[in-house]
């Protein structure tokens, strides 16, 4: 059995069968962990869509905020396309209801405590250690399965900004979607900027990428995550970043996760879906 990270699909379908042809992937045989925003911006959401919801427990997938989108669209009476999302095809489905309910549970965080490892679509926020912030995204993950279209209706928006254990309720569960779906910088203290999409180098003090905290209370914890496609492949101990920009023109990235040794697969974007 092989295990396989790969990055953000976003609608990239023929790049993602690309990809599973390069790796020889297996369904009754291999793992894939999927760093979330299955859909949106590429040209083919409801098949990347389909395809994963297919491949049942040997994909294991996080929620990102492009999915969170289209669970906004399917549930929140006044919610709306923008500009640039590659949706409707998803939202005319003759199986749209199968797709969505599929997609509403799929959690914000998978955290396996005896591999040590995390998968999250963003970040963390350097006051969480790997077990709160399980606990915090399950938080969000039930009030969204019971009660989905108040949750959407209202997690929009940039405030609060810093974490406080005393948040409650609205802004509480914003706080958590925002850290776990839209996050790169913060600053030591958890105060986040969630404007700033650019280079980490483009970062100033006290602004730093989330993982360069030197005392976060996740550092000890594998924390495989994407959302970031300015930073791109990252590979550090105790840290691995995938989003590799396909949907830009970049690339698909899977990384082997149980040899650190092997190099990663990448599959070249057959062309750029657009703006971010």
């Amino acid at each position: 059995m092989a295990r396989w990270a790969i990055g953000d699909l976003q609608g990239c379908c023929t790049e993602f069968e690309k990809l599973l042809r390069a790796l020889r992937f297996r369904a009754d045989r291999d793992q894939l962990w999927l760093t979330g925003d299955l859909v949106n911006r590429g040209p083919r959401s409801l098949d990347a869509l389909r395809l994963v919801r297919s491949l049942a427990a040997n994909a294991q997938t996080v929620l990102g905020n492009h999915d969170l989108h289209l669970l906004a669209l399917a549930h929140v009476p006044d919610a709306r396309l923008r500009k640039h999302d590659t949706l409707q095809e998803i939202l005319d489905a003759p199986d749209r209801d199968a797709l969505l309910d599929w997609l509403l549970q799929q959690p914000l965080l998978r955290h396996d405590p005896g591999r040590g490892e995390l998968l999250v679509h963003a970040g963390l926020v350097p006051q969480w250690s790997a077990d709160q912030a399980t606990e915090l995204a399950a938080e969000v993950q039930q009030e969204l399965q019971r009660r989905p279209q108040q949750l959407l209706g209202r997690m929009y928006g940039d405030q609060p900004d810093r974490w406080d254990d005393a948040l409650a309720g609205n802004e509480r569960q914003r706080f958590i979607i925002n850290v776990l779906t839209r996050l790169r910088v913060c600053t030591a203290d958890g105060r986040v900027d969630l404007t700033q999409k650019g280079s980490p180098d483009d970062a100033r003090a006290p602004w730093m990428p989330w993982f360069a905290v030197a005392t976060r209370a996740s550092r000890t914890t594998r924390v495989m995550f994407g959302h970031w496609s300015a930073l791109g492949l990252m590979r550090r101990p105790g840290l691995l970043a995938l989003d590799t920009g396909c949907v830009w023109g970049g690339a698909l990235t899977a990384v082997n996760l149980d040899d650190p040794e092997a190099p990663p697969v990448q599959v070249a974007a057959t062309a750029s879906a657009g703006k971010e």
